[in-house]
């Protein structure tokens, strides 16, 4: 198998540099909050995050994956998960503090002095989560191959260098982990677990996308035609708050086109509802002017379909 484990600084958009990376390699992204839900699924769904077993529950989740997936790894401290396996590269994303501080205003609309706080906050919760995980608050410069500058190189220019990288060193030319193999390892985890008294369920699995609506797939289907890489409601952006800073409306757009920065919401519903959505998209420009947005209309759709001839086939009848 190959992995790309990527982690870095709170506030250097590591998480946007793994996705494009995975994207760039055709590998497979486990983002942190995607492997969350994996281990909830595997192990039930009160899981500690900040103990010395995460660890072993998640290096069984991702084995199993790695069976027949090369992976690019989003995750805080997944280089330590790895250790010894020869297809690796290992990745973490630095920037000074003033430009993660610039970062975390733009992502979450926030001034520089409440930006400075909550980056403050995400320091010492990462720091906190890699000690009770790992022994150690910080990651150890040694423990990677390749450090890249968020200060000087954008999200894309660090997907590139990552991939390039990968393709140089032939990482994914050593095949898929075998069975054999991830059974064998997966034995030794199995053992560490019980000591927690902790039983894998063997469950957790990555299902495929389920669209909201037959155009939604057509229209992914449109952007597959064209090898234009895309992902399904990736972010919901607030857009209402109430008097206390609580989040009470937010708007996620059907599809995000990472090579183009753009959004993509669909609409193919009555009138009233076209308006109400109309509104949310409204609001979403006004609040969020960086965020570019296209919306493709009932119309649109159709003549998508009658054109390509992309609508999902019909499913057997029982």
């Amino acid at each position: 198998m190959a992995v790309v484990t990527v982690s870095g600084q709170p506030g250097c958009r590591t998480g946007e540099v793994a996705r494009l990376a995975a994207q760039r390699l055709s590998f497979t992204h486990l983002s942190a909050e995607r492997l969350d839900a994996l281990l909830a699924e595997e192990f039930g769904p009160v899981i500690e995050s900040a103990s010395r077993a995460w660890p072993d529950m998640a290096a069984s989740i991702l084995l199993r994956l790695a069976t027949t997936e090369h992976l690019v790894v989003g995750v805080d401290g997944a280089e330590e998960l790895f250790r010894g396996f020869p297809a690796l590269l290992r990745v973490r994303v630095v920037a000074p503090a003033a430009r993660r501080t610039g970062n975390v205003m733009l992502d979450n609309g926030l001034d520089r002095t409440a930006a400075r706080q909550a980056l403050a906050e995400r320091d010492r919760e990462a720091a906190r989560v890699r000690k009770a995980r790992f022994g150690r608050a910080s990651a150890a410069p040694e423990a990677f191959d390749l450090v890249l500058n968020a200060a000087t190189l954008d999200s894309a220019h660090m997907a590139d260098i990552i991939a390039h990288a990968v393709e140089r060193q032939g990482l994914a030319e050593h095949g898929f982990l075998s069975p054999a193999a991830e059974a064998q390892l997966q034995f030794q985890i199995r053992l560490r677990l019980a000591r927690h008294g902790i039983q894998p369920r063997g469950r957790a699995s990555l299902a495929k996308v389920q669209f909201g609506h037959p155009s939604e797939e057509i229209f992914a289907n449109l952007l597959d035609f064209y090898r234009i890489p895309w992902e399904y409601e990736p972010r919901s952006f607030p857009i209402a708050w109430d008097e206390n800073g609580n989040v009470i409306e937010s708007f996620t757009p059907d599809f995000y086109l990472p090579e183009s920065n753009l959004y993509v919401e669909l609409t193919t519903m009555k009138q009233s509802l076209v308006t109400k959505k109309n509104r949310k998209i409204r609001l979403l420009r006004e609040i969020y002017p960086h965020i570019n947005i296209q919306v493709f209309y009932q119309k649109d759709i159709m003549d998508l379909v009658m054109k390509y001839g992309l609508a999902p086939q019909a499913q057997p009848q029982p």
